[in-house]
């Protein structure tokens, strides 16, 4: 079973296979919540406060998140 970001399932690009995490491209993320209608700030600043910091508890009791990649860019 996988531990999921409610809202994302656009973002997710991938698992790591030892501890079957999910992997979110962070610029899909916040493509999604400025489509939302978030400005660009306004989705950065709640991406950092209230998605990527979100610790789940997996079953085994541990305190987990998905993996959250940064994306990057030959610009």
């Amino acid at each position: 079973m996988f531990i999921k970001a409610d809202g994302f399932d656009d973002a997710i690009i991938g698992v790591e296979e030892r501890t079957m995490r999910l992997i979110y491209s962070v610029s899909k993320c916040l493509d999604i919540l400025e489509k939302e209608g978030m400005s660009e700030l306004d989705a950065v600043e709640h991406f950092g406060y209230n998605v990527s910091g979100t610790m789940f508890t997996n079953d085994d009791g541990e305190l987990i998140t998905p993996i959250w990649c940064y994306d990057l860019s030959n610009e």
